[in-house]
């Protein structure tokens, strides 16, 4: 054999051997390694590796061999799926469209258009938000509310025939769309006018195409049993899935009543219901002063009521109404528990109570006198404020339950907005510091499977949700050691610790607690029937 045919072997030979080497060393984008690895499925941790690529995992394993543009050690870290958040306010991304508040808590996609309220009309909406670039992926609902008041307006009646289709129509656009189902508000405006066979013909249209049907139930009060009843009749005449959104037991006389409605979920569910619950890990709640005011009074929006105040019969009804619900509802029968959030009109009312509005003025901390204020804070423009009206022992028990999700009520804010509820901040991380490993409520696995594999599975997101090869890359990596909550009812503005890494369709959007501002979430639309 010549010089020149043995060089031309050996080139070969290099050749093949580098290019074999080359099929077994793929470069990932990138690597965790060491890892504790909870799969959301609810099965026990297993000690891994991760690769990821192009928004993808790719392989899950002993991969310490393996190369990545980008490897993390995530020794003594636990790494999950990318939390989902069932109920978030997501009216401010448009503006706040990095989502940090939201993203700093593991969030990686989140669930909007709740309570009745969704953004009108749909499509163009979320074609804007996806051409502006977010920070994690969202869904929407279409809000029931929203389409009556389309429709109808403010107005306390039935609908007509003509109207009723003109609501059905709206639903039937926005599933088109890409809504992943309908949402309530019936304590609110104006779906406090509606009735139950009104709800249900809305429901069915949703449920023709796959979609899930979200409640704020109509009472979570004094009413509360008859409410979550209506929504089981909901599930069964509408045919559709129904989760009891932030569920509650509200107002001293309904403390420990969770019991109850707890037991009428399962029984709903021994019948082939599909009843979840979603729930945020606080004793208080957020929403308008209003809630405070009797529906009727506000039907046909602030001016009708300003000219039903101005009744002296009428203002008599209304105060006694007021009354009733500072006693007996959010108002927790003292007007201490009462504290405001956003007040445009006066801000420096903002993280006070109603008490301390009530002294401010010179005037006893009387229910009567809190009720004449809550009627000048409306005439003002209304207020945004928190309730501290319910039980520890109703939050536990509620959290427990093996059909509830964790979703965080939480309107995406930036440091310096008013005086939020602190659940904008914290609820995923205080469902694990506090309720895990401080308190015990759960177990980390428990809770992690309410956090991702069950809201992915109630939204029928097929490729979310779980560890495994082929999902996308949607993690959040966390020491189960020090994560906690920060912001607190006296000083909301703060953000969690011990939330490592946030990885969104594998782009680092948390990277070593540092967040990076990259926006590499996507508009989820809804396939039809899937």
């Amino acid at each position: 054999m010549t010089i020149k045919n043995q060089l031309k072997k050996i080139i070969f030979a290099i050749w093949l051997v580098l290019s074999l080497g080359g099929c077994q060393a793929e470069k990932y984008d990138v690597l965790i390694l060491n890892g504790t690895l909870y799969d959301g499925s609810g099965a026990e941790p297993f000690k891994g590796d991760i690769a990821l690529k192009d928004s993808i995992i790719v392989a899950i394993g002993n991969l310490e061999q393996a190369s990545a543009t980008r490897i993390i050690d995530a020794k003594e870290r636990a790494v999950a799926p990318g939390f989902i958040d069932m109920h978030t306010h997501l009216e401010p991304i448009m503006e706040l469209n990095s989502c940090e508040s939201h993203v700093r808590q593991g969030v990686t996609t989140a669930l909007g258009g709740p309570d009745g309220r969704s953004p009108w009309p749909l499509k163009s909406y979320l074609d804007s938000l996806q051409e502006k670039g977010i920070g994690m992926n969202v869904a929407y609902l279409v809000g029931h509310n929203t389409v009556r008041k389309n429709v109808m307006g403010l107005e306390n009646r039935a609908p007509t025939d003509d109207e009723l289709k003109s609501m059905q129509e709206q639903i039937k656009r926005a599933m088109d769309e890409g809504a992943y189902g309908i949402s309530t508000g019936l304590k609110y405006l104006p779906g406090t006018f509606s009735k139950v066979e009104e709800v249900i013909a809305l429901s069915k249209v949703a449920a023709e195409y796959g979609g899930i049907y979200t409640s704020h139930l109509r009472e979570e009060g004094l009413g509360l049993f008859d409410a979550v009843q209506e929504a089981i009749q909901i599930a069964a005449e509408g045919d559709i899935p129904v989760v009891l959104t932030h569920h509650k037991a509200i107002g001293k006389p309904m403390w420990g009543k969770s019991v109850r409605t707890l037991a009428m979920v399962d029984s709903a569910r021994t019948k082939g219901l599909d009843i979840k619950i979603d729930q945020y890990p606080y004793t208080a709640s957020y929403t308008g002063i209003s809630v405070l005011i009797p529906s009727w009074s506000m039907a046909g929006g602030q001016k009708a009521f300003e000219e039903r105040i101005a009744n002296p019969v009428l203002r008599d009804s209304i105060k006694n109404g007021i009354v009733f619900n500072i006693l007996n509802d959010r108002g927790g029968s003292d007007l201490k528990r009462v504290q405001f959030a956003k007040v445009e009109w006066q801000p420096e009312l903002e993280g006070k109570t109603l008490a301390y509005w009530a002294a401010q003025n010179k005037l006893q901390p009387t229910v009567e006198n809190g009720a004449e204020l809550v009627i000048e804070a409306q005439l003002k423009g209304g207020a945004s404020c928190v309730f501290h009206a319910m039980a520890e022992e109703d939050v536990v028990r509620i959290m427990q339950h093996p059909q509830t999700m964790i979703g965080s009520d939480g309107r995406l804010v930036e440091p310096g907005m008013g005086h939020p509820h602190p659940r904008w901040y914290g609820t995923f991380p205080r469902v694990l510091g506090h309720y895990v490993r401080e308190k015990k409520t759960l177990t980390l696995v428990e809770a992690i499977r309410k956090m991702t594999s069950l809201p992915a599975k109630s939204l029928n997101l097929p490729d979310r949700g779980i560890l495994k090869k082929g999902m996308k890359a949607d993690l959040v990596i966390f020491d189960q050691k020090t994560v906690i909550d920060k912001a607190t009812f006296e000083d909301p503005h703060q953000y969690p610790e011990g939330i490592d890494f946030v990885i969104i369709n594998g782009v680092l959007a948390v990277d070593d607690g540092i967040f990076m501002d990259t926006r590499p979430g996507i508009v989820l639309r809804k396939k039809q029937n899937n």
